[in-house]
């Protein structure tokens, strides 16, 4: 009998990401509270926490898997935009700087062992003009994404540099998430 593991989200991204691993998941992501006062780099942590813990009370005896990701700017959080308005307020604010990425990652084990990291990387935008940034968030793309951009998507022409793990940067740090599957007991098929 495999192993059963649960992806704590409902991101299209971090689907798609974890698929990369080769390994069989079912989604199910339950609603928790967001709200933290906490620095990015710590509340990306507690947010995934959070999150897998809702998940293992729903399914004892499996793996969850949780990420959360914040975009910061001088350490000022920017989660997905509310609407039109605050997408363009943070790709303004975005662009022709570097800002950092931090995404959390938990796995609890379905013996309920907590294995927690956290990545983080920097990303350098290009210069966005206001009717670039207006036709990009007629795409559509920025809307559920924190800090209102997709590395992958559309934003990529803007993206000068990258210094750190690009899935952590899409929202599912690869390597991480690879190591603490492994920490958490979980049979990698490629282990």
């Amino acid at each position: 009998m495999s192993a059963s593991l649960i992806l704590a989200s409902n991101s299209p991204r971090r689907r798609e990401l974890l698929s990369l691993l080769g390994i069989s998941f079912q989604v199910d992501a339950p609603e928790v509270d967001e709200t933290t006062s906490l620095p990015a780099s710590q509340a990306v942590h507690e947010l995934s926490i959070r999150k897998a813990k809702a998940a293992a009370a729903l399914h004892p005896g499996a793996y969850i898997l949780a990420a959360d990701t914040l975009v910061a700017l001088d350490e000022r959080p920017f989660g997905k935009p509310e609407d039109t308005e605050d997408a363009f307020r943070m790709l303004r604010s975005l662009s022709g700087q570097t800002h950092h990425v931090h995404t959390g990652v938990c796995v609890i084990s379905p013996e309920g062992f907590i294995h927690t990291g956290t990545d983080s990387s920097s990303v350098r935008f290009g210069e966005m003009t206001d009717g670039e940034i207006r036709w990009y968030i007629s795409t559509g793309e920025p809307m559920d994404k924190a800090g209102a951009y997709a590395l992958q998507g559309l934003a990529g022409m803007w993206v000068e540099e990258v210094r750190g793990t690009p899935s952590g940067v899409i929202g599912l740090p690869l390597p991480l998430t690879r190591e603490l599957l492994q920490q958490a007991g979980f049979p990698l098929p490629f282990v």
